[in-house]
């Protein structure tokens, strides 16, 4: 499972955790009538049973227990809320842990139009006049009852929400499901308002909860299980019909040549910015740097306005969706590197984007093989012996487009040489995560070429052989690195074996600095810059710690550990070890960060840029890209500001062209309720 994904599940009933159940005319009962009646649940991630939701209801009042555990960690919760006679809830208590152990404790109270809540952002009250929907921070996916049953109630299916904005509602489809209860109806919907993404619920023909979707993951009322393929198969086909016509209405796909006027280039081979001067693209590549004002007839011209512009930047840690993909590209990052998908989401994902249906980065795969174990991950191939181990390496490199395999924690070590020889036969690289019970300095002396997470290569240094790193233990465990001598010979021989081999570090400095730096109820810091533009959820989950932090004497051991992950990235910068930026969190603003973290380690803003963008071109071996200069992609972005002075000015960006295709973030945010950072350039000659 992709940290993106880990990250959306902690944020609660607006997020991947979010489904939302509508209510039969039972709600208006009172629970002294009523009969207690149960419901559950099976958790299903990308075909794999990995939790429960149960449910119990009285009348009005509801009980909830919720737990799932993928890839060795997952949240749980348990949840109590009662409804007035409007359906409306006017107690709910929330109880529990996110996926990363950060202790959960949310309550919300309506009483005389007066709310209160309190969560891990803090607390909160409003004065509540009108009907009005509280978005809980954390829950199950059944915790979001009442969005449904007081929309489906509501003559235009909106309501204005708290702390903030407002909650819509969209039917979509109906259809028939059969199971262990007989054939159902059941009504598909859409959430929106509170997060980038809608979320899609399902509703039996009684307005009961069904099933709440996403393309990977899926809660579905048991005795159904066997439906859950073909309805994240709905999750995954309504995500991209909603991308695919933003792309058809976004999208500039000018049919004259484009030109860029007024603008600094920057050059990463001289690390400087270019004077003046214009841009000129002819399909999806660029044709010429001419003068600043240079013009021709027939051409369009947009308006640079003395901006830099920056050859489009790489994520080189992502696990792409349809939900990540134009996100990015509206980030400038026109080239992703894929760490570990399902082949059926990222092979036809690829093909979308590639051809123009979908607005998306340019994907460079990776084949994912996981052991068989019971904290494995369910993303990608899984192996139980060495010899399935290496068929899957031989599958990846038969299908074509895969230039590296990704090995993941429950592989067991002692596979990796024969893995590693079958894909270097096969023009292949070796990538991962250090197995359970292994050292880096093993898995390089195996045949790896990358290390996936700086804790990946650290960890080794702090825990003992028996510490199992499919656990919660791989983050947990960071905690020692505080105490970390790196000068001590454990250290210096694994640092000394990746300088004499080559060995690459893919560090996601980004993620490590939210796990170890953030704290319930403060901003965190690589989102301090952007945050206030965001929706509501986000920046609600931007509050949010990934780890629990249980007293002072931890806090201040996470803190530390961070100092030290930055001093051993930095120490081998120094070494020349080649550190590639990736952010595992879906990359974006996210990778802005990633790049902009890189400066704490040696790299100025310009050699930050360079290693974002050039070097990543040329380590995965693109001559095509990388650079602006006329033959090259029009692969770029422009932002008003310059990146050689300060790094954060990539955040604010008027205009990303991807293959000739230009896009102005401007224009699109608003679909995802992000306010715009900048003024759409003016474009003339689109006539």
């Amino acid at each position: 499972m992709s940290f993106s994904f880990i990250a959306r599940s902690m944020a609660g009933a607006a997020s991947v955790l979010l489904a939302v159940a509508g209510c039969s005319q039972s709600t208006h009962e009172t629970a002294s009538s009523a009969i207690p009646t149960q419901e559950d649940y099976t958790v299903i991630i990308a075909g794999t049973n990995v939790g429960h939701m149960n449910v119990e209801r009285t009348g009005n009042d509801f009980t909830i227990d919720y737990d799932f555990k993928n890839n060795g960690r997952g949240p749980g919760f348990k949840e109590s809320l009662t409804l007035n006679a409007d359906g409306v809830p006017v107690a709910w208590s929330i109880a529990g842990n996110t996926t990363f152990g950060n202790e959960v404790e949310e309550t919300f109270a309506l009483n005389s139009g007066k709310a209160a809540w309190s969560d891990a952002t803090g607390h909160g009250k409003a004065e509540v006049e009108a009907p009005t929907l509280y978005i809980n921070q954390f829950g199950s996916p059944y915790a979001a009852f009442i969005q449904a049953n007081a929309l489906l109630q509501d003559s235009d299916q909106t309501m204005p929400a708290l702390p903030a904005g407002e909650l819509r509602l969209a039917e979509m489809d109906r259809l028939t499901v059969a199971g262990d209860a007989g054939e159902e109806t059941i009504t598909t919907y859409a959430l929106s308002g509170a997060d980038l993404d809608p979320d899609y619920f399902i509703l039996d023909d009684e307005n009961k909860f069904f099933a709440y979707i996403t393309p990977r993951f899926i809660t579905i009322r048991k005795g159904y299980e066997a439906e859950e393929e073909r309805l994240r198969n709905l999750a995954a086909d309504y995500g991209a019909a909603r991308y695919e016509d933003i792309q058809s209405r976004y999208a500039h796909k000018f049919d004259k040549p484009v030109r860029i006027q007024n603008v600094r280039v920057f050059q990463p081979e001289t690390l400087d910015m270019s004077g003046p001067v214009s841009v000129l693209v002819e399909g999806d590549k660029i044709a010429a740097i001419e003068a600043a004002d240079a013009s021709s007839d027939g051409e369009v011209v947009i308006d640079g306005a003395g901006g830099s512009l920056i050859p489009g930047l790489y994520d080189m840690h992502g696990h792409m969706g349809d939900d990540d993909a134009l996100i990015n590209v509206l980030a400038g990052i026109t080239s992703v590197r894929d760490m570990g998908n399902e082949i059926d989401v990222l092979e036809p994902l690829r093909e979308k984007i590639e051809s123009g249906v979908l607005a998306g980065p340019r994907i460079s795969m990776s084949g994912f093989i996981e052991g068989k174990s019971e904290t494995n991950n369910s993303t990608g191939e899984l192996a139980t012996t060495e010899q399935e181990a290496v068929d899957l390496v031989n599958m990846y490199a038969d299908r074509g487009g895969y230039h590296q395999i990704k090995i993941y924690s429950s592989i067991k070590g002692e596979w990796v040489p024969a893995m590693a020889e079958a894909a270097h036969a096969r023009g292949m690289r070796v990538a991962g995560h250090i197995p359970a019970f292994s050292t880096p300095d093993e898995m390089i002396e195996a045949g790896y070429d990358e290390i996936t997470h700086i804790n990946q290569v650290m960890l080794s240094w702090v825990l003992g052989p028996e510490d199992d790193t499919r656990t919660l233990a791989r983050i947990t465990g960071m905690a020692k690195f505080a105490d970390l001598d790196l000068n001590s010979d454990k250290v210096q021989k694994t640092i000394n074996l990746m300088v004499d081999n080559n060995i690459v570090a893919d560090p996601t400095t980004v993620i490590h600095e939210f796990g170890l730096l953030g704290r319930n109820g403060e901003t965190h810091a690589g989102m301090a810059d952007y945050i206030e533009h965001m929706p509501i959820g986000v920046q609600r989950g931007a509050k949010v710690a990934l780890l629990n932090v249980a007293d002072a004497e931890e806090d201040a051991a996470y803190r530390a550990a961070f100092d030290k992950v930055i001093d051993t990235l930095t120490m081998m910068h120094e070494r020349g070890i080649f550190l590639v930026p990736g952010t595992d969190l879906g990359g974006a603003f996210h990778l802005h960060r990633e790049v902009e973290l890189f400066q704490r380690f040696g790299f100025t803003p310009a050699q930050a840029l360079k290693r974002a963008s050039y070097d990543m071109a040329d380590y995965l071996g693109f001559n095509d890209r990388g650079a602006i200069e006329p033959g090259k992609l029009a692969d770029f972005f422009v932002v008003p500001g310059d990146p050689t002075a300060d790094i954060k000015a990539i955040k604010s960006i008027a205009l990303v062209s991807r293959g000739g295709t230009v896009y102005f973030p401007s224009e699109i945010y608003p679909e995802f309720g992000i306010t715009p950072f900048t003024d759409v350039p003016a474009v003339t000659g689109n006539n």
